[in-house]
């Protein structure tokens, strides 16, 4: 059966830059360390006056187009992945479409369009739409668009401001993909939960406890579900694990706890059993507590093994350069995080065509989702095509008293009209309001 998967990528970050140790933390009150060493964050990504979900959307989405030599009519759906939309009714995907028709002779109109909704994991359940799509034999020789976009702002002073961020993961779903196969083998934990959401509000609503303990439960489903789906998750298995990553900090948190699961019964247990004893089993003890304070004793223990530390250097580690620079991209999350890795792939010339990734999505709600991915041939000559490092460096540094105000730009309660901190060159800006309050788009040469 012809393989399906992404083709193409490409990556746009909002334009301004938040520095959490030299800008935040001063101006909070805090130790720098908290958000450095604590969270593994260094700065934000925001946008600009003239940015938004749709621009940089769009911005990433042209670019694509562009390196792949693309016209409208090779795309046959437009689906957005996001949880920052600005209508109940109208989906971003039309906005979007909008924008590219302006600098295209063709138009959109025979392509499928939608917007999906399920917090951060949604970007994720869109590349599953468009496999299917592609899979059901529906596509017609054309191409799907997948973009992750979102500006994941937080209320003033609310804990989870300093892993913000803003930006857009565009990615084109076709047959014989030059990146990255999807598996056929998919693992889901679902559950009902309010961990995170947004009634009726811009701002989320958040019990960061609850959630990154949600976050583990429903991994931990999911990986069960792969497996017994057929998934192989031994850890020496895949170049690298992409996981959701709202910040770094919880990554290594669930990295851990994902290795102690897939070692279970393997060569690699036996070797470590040597070193910290045999992994507990829960038949071994007559209690519960007892058996999870044993848990937890061996997962510490296991976290400073060499095994796993090399492993997680190996194969985590660098699925978070990204990350680290811009904050929590929502849907867009888990998406930087391969970009990352296999950016850091390329960058030390490492030979992984053939490769599998494991990919661990996931969105508040709540929801986890594990498949694997095959990396292709022609993988390194895509990444290299990539601008995100560049973009990183050529963000605009806000002092404290910017990003109050550029804050309450993107606040929808808020009435502030301040200059823009960068100029608009050959993109999509967001240029007012229509006669039914839409917003307008531009294309700035």
């Amino acid at each position: 059966m012809t393989e399906v998967g992404i083709d193409g990528i490409e990556v746009r970050t909002g334009k301004l830059k938040l520095d959490l140790a030299e800008t935040f933390a001063p101006a909070q009150d805090e130790d720098p360390g908290k958000f450095t060493k604590g969270l593994g964050l260094y700065a934000s990504s925001l946008p600009d006056v003239y940015e938004d979900i749709v621009t940089m959307a769009a911005n990433a989405s042209h670019t694509l187009m562009e390196r792949k030599g693309l016209t409208p009519e090779d795309i046959g759906r437009i689906d957005v992945a996001t949880e920052s939309a600005f209508d109940h009714s109208k989906p971003v995907s039309t906005y979007v479409a909008g924008c590219l028709e302006q600098v295209y002779d063709e138009d959109f109109h025979h392509a499928n369009k939608g917007e999906r909704k399920f917090a951060c994991i949604s970007g994720t359940q869109a590349l599953d739409d468009a496999f299917n799509w592609i899979r059901a034999g529906r596509a017609r020789d054309r191409a799907a668009l997948v973009i992750a976009t979102d500006t994941a702002l937080y209320a003033r002073d609310d804990p989870g401001e300093s892993t913000q961020g803003a930006g857009a993961v565009a990615m084109l779903i076709d047959e014989n993909p030059d990146v990255v196969s999807f598996s056929v083998e998919q693992g889901y934990g679902s559950a009902d939960e309010t961990d995170f959401l947004k009634p009726n509000q811009q701002f989320p609503s958040v019990d960061g406890k609850r959630s990154m303990q949600v976050y583990l439960a429903r991994m931990r489903e999911a990986l069960e579900d792969f497996e017994a789906m057929g998934g192989n998750t031994h850890p020496e298995n895949f170049a690298f694990i992409p996981f959701h990553t709202p910040f770094p900090g919880m990554v290594e948190k669930a990295a851990v706890l994902g290795y102690r699961h897939c070692i279970r019964g393997t060569d690699i247990e036996e070797e470590v059993a040597e070193k910290i004893g045999r992994q507990p089993r829960p038949e071994a003890f007559d209690d519960e507590e007892e058996y999870l304070e044993a848990v937890k004793d061996y997962t510490e223990s296991l976290s400073e093994t060499t095994s796993y530390q090399e492993w997680y250097q190996r194969t985590v580690e660098p699925t978070l350069d990204i990350s680290r620079e811009v904050g929590n991209w929502y849907t867009g999350s888990v998406h930087i995080a391969r970009v990352a890795g296999l950016k850091r792939a390329l960058d030390e010339g490492w030979e992984i065509a053939g490769d599998q990734m494991l990919v661990g999505s996931y969105g508040s709600g709540a929801q986890a989702e594990i498949h694997a991915e095959t990396l292709q041939s022609n993988w390194a000559e895509e990444i290299e095509q990539l601008t995100i490092t560049e973009q990183i460096e050529n963000r605009y540094d806000l002092s404290f008293d910017e990003y109050e105000e550029i804050h309450d730009v993107h606040n929808h309660d808020a009435e502030t009209d301040i200059e823009p901190r960068t100029t608009p060159d050959a993109e999509f800006v967001f240029d007012g309001w229509g006669r039914m309050g839409e917003r307008k788009y531009t294309y700035v040469e």
